[in-house]
């Protein structure tokens, strides 16, 4: 699965992100101080409860007598002890005191006074000022006992207890920093490879740039990098074999002019030496006349050929040619041209032999092209054949290609030199030099190229005297 560098970059981001996070929840929580205070709290939440409980028993008490005292008394220490430390005063509505605790000093009660002190009492603990100072303060009750009207007031002073509190000083700035360094190497540690391999990338670049071409860049994952890395190598790998063939076109232009050369100077001076006989008057006779200038006309036949195959294989070795095709009876192509041949057939005593379908086949060929590579391929088998021998062409179909052979009679040719036949100026024989063999040496290369063009494919073969010339072309 092909992955992109913009997701594992995201990835690896949330991933560091993620990392960070954690580094500064436990830096935040080593680097946090931890401070312990005590404080002394005055809670009357219970004394508050207690009065409430107490002066609901007194009204829903139905069998209390207010005017006994040792009725209330035991009511008091059910709710208070024997030993209270509150202080409960019982009053009528004048002040005048009903019943009162131990530790109850006066005898009478300022009623207004009282019950105003115990409402300031009531909004100072709703502050919460009491829960600091631990002051005395005053509970007030209005209670309707047996239809009497009473008032019931209790002094209480809270009890004080020792709260303990925890607080917290952090050094978030450390922290964020020690997150941020955590970030930063995660994510340098996470890309290293990625990274390692862009220098790898860049150092390949830098040998294929400075002439190392052979040089390759090994893939690693499946991502934008691994694509990079297999286009540098392609281009490498375009960039030599273009020089590759660039320098064999040059050796190539090299041996063909050097050939070119080779084998126009002999005729080329074999025609200068018999012109120059002839202009100097170096002949005994007209007949001996006669016979310089044919030489030196054949000579000059013989390059002309030359030259034509020359001019043919550049043209068609040239790219960019042009083939100019058209339906052809591959039948009655290769009738009508073994029939204009057949002079040269008698002319060496050659018998043809045609074993062709009876299934007529048709190809989409250019047809002087294809004309020339079957001319030369029978004018070679006419040449090479050994005289008073059969010539066999056959046709026939092979899937969805025709496969024309020409078979003849000749010199054995060693496999390791039917590949080298195809090539410019090569013969098989050494000895067949241009000066007792006719031809141009290009004519078999010329076939090469033609039926390529049409994307055929040609090759020889020789069992014993037995050579065959096979070509295959698309139907």
């Amino acid at each position: 699965m092909e992955r992109s560098i913009r997701f594992e970059l995201v990835v690896t981001f949330g991933i560091c992100f993620l990392i960070s996070l954690i580094a500064y929840g436990i830096s935040n929580d080593i680097l946090r101080d931890n401070y312990k205070s005590a404080t002394l709290v005055y809670d009357d939440s219970e004394i508050q409860d207690r009065a409430q409980r107490f002066s609901n028993y007194l009204i829903n008490t139905k069998d209390l007598a207010i005017t006994n005292s040792s009725d209330i008394q035991k009511s008091v220490e059910r709710f208070y002890g024997v030993d209270a430390n509150e202080k409960v005063i019982l009053t009528d509505l004048d002040g005048k005191i009903i019943y009162k605790t131990k530790n109850v000093i006066q005898n009478s009660v300022d009623v207004y006074a009282t019950i105003k002190y115990a409402m300031d009492s009531y909004s100072d603990r709703y502050k919460n000022q009491y829960r600091t100072e631990g002051k005395e303060f005053v509970i007030f009750y209005p209670l309707n006992i047996k239809d009497e009207k009473l008032y019931l007031f209790i002094f209480a002073t809270p009890q004080a207890r020792m709260e303990y509190n925890q607080t917290y000083s952090s050094n978030s700035i450390m922290a964020v920093i020690i997150a941020v360094i955590v970030f930063v190497t995660s994510f340098i540690y996470i890309t290293n490879k990625k990274m390692k391999y862009i220098e790898e990338i860049s150092e390949g670049l830098r040998k294929i740039a400075s002439g190392d071409l052979s040089f390759r860049i090994n893939g690693r994952g499946k991502d934008e990098l691994n694509n990079l890395a297999e286009n540098i190598n392609y281009m490498a790998s375009e960039i030599m074999n273009r020089i590759e063939a660039e320098r064999k076109a040059e050796k190539t232009k090299n041996e063909l002019i050097t050939n070119v050369s080779h084998d126009l100077r002999t005729p080329l001076t074999s025609v200068m030496g018999y012109i120059g006989l002839l202009k100097d008057g170096k002949y005994e006779n007209e007949d001996q006349m006669k016979e310089y200038m044919n030489i030196a006309f054949n000579k000059s036949e013989k390059i002309k050929i030359l030259l034509e195959d020359l001019f043919e294989y550049t043209k068609l070795t040239n790219q960019g040619v042009s083939l100019y095709k058209e339906q052809v009876n591959l039948n009655e192509f290769l009738s009508q041209l073994i029939e204009e041949l057949m002079p040269l057939f008698d002319e060496r005593g050659l018998r043809i032999h045609k074993d062709f379908t009876d299934e007529r086949l048709e190809a989409n060929i250019d047809v002087s092209k294809m004309l020339r590579a079957f001319e030369n391929l029978l004018g070679n088998a006419i040449k090479y054949s050994f005289e008073n021998t059969s010539i066999t062409v056959s046709l026939k179909k092979e899937n969805e290609y025709a496969l024309i052979s020409i078979k003849n009679k000749g010199e054995n040719i060693p496999r390791e030199k039917l590949e080298k036949l195809f090539e410019r100026f090569y013969r098989a024989d050494e000895s067949r030099t241009s000066e007792n063999v006719s031809g141009s040496g290009l004519g078999l290369a010329i076939c090469k190229n033609i039926v390529e063009l049409h994307s055929g494919r040609i090759w020889a073969e020789c069992y014993g005297n037995d050579i065959k010339f096979s070509v295959m072309i698309r139907l």
